[in-house]
């Protein structure tokens, strides 16, 4: 089974993609689950707060991997809580890194921030997105991860998605092995 993670700053859509895709390819998404947390606890949150949103995400997406049919989404990924965590403390909790570095996805689309701002309670820095967004795209390349930046209208960035995500179902190899997407 193919995971494929959406990562990227705020409000660029990665839920709505999330969801469109795993309708389009009838399979199953992990949602965000720092959301549920901090709609359940407060938009308050502390080091150790994201610590346990990191493992509640793993088990989102685990949940959604059992149930999943050749390929599954995943609405975020540790990046985020490990970009938001030093960005807000100055530092990520051990075990998130570990786990960033154990886990695999076989495709990343990484979402521009060429989509307007959404203003949401539990978002924080509608001005800081392409500040953001180029963390998350070094990142992904001092992993060598295989990625691909999405952008454009929400039809263009299904579009898109679509493309690099066919192009892994037609060609399956484990992302260690893949040297990229044509």
């Amino acid at each position: 089974m193919l995971r494929v993670a959406l990562t990227g700053p705020e409000s660029t859509g990665k839920t709505t993609l999330s969801r469109q895709l795993a309708d389009y390819y009838h399979t199953t998404w992990a949602p965000e689950y720092a959301r549920e947390y901090l709609e359940t606890h407060g938009p308050s949150y502390t080091l150790e707060d994201l610590e346990i949103i990191a493992r509640g995400q793993v088990a989102a997406e685990e949940a959604a991997a059992a149930q999943a049919n050749r390929v599954m989404f995943c609405d975020t990924d540790l990046l985020v809580i490990k970009v938001w965590s030093e960005h807000a403390f100055g530092q990520c909790p051990e075990w998130v890194k570990q786990r960033i570095e154990q886990q695999r996805y076989d495709l990343v689309l990484l979402l521009g921030v060429d989509i307007p701002w959404e203003a949401d309670p539990l978002r924080e820095h509608p001005h800081h997105r392409q500040y953001f967004y180029s963390i998350y795209q070094a990142e992904l390349n001092s992993r060598m991860s295989n990625y691909a930046e999405i952008s454009g209208t929400p039809e263009q960035r299904l579009e898109q998605a679509c493309f690099f995500v066919d192009a892994l179902l037609a060609d399956p190899k484990p992302a260690s092995a893949r040297t990229g997407l044509p």
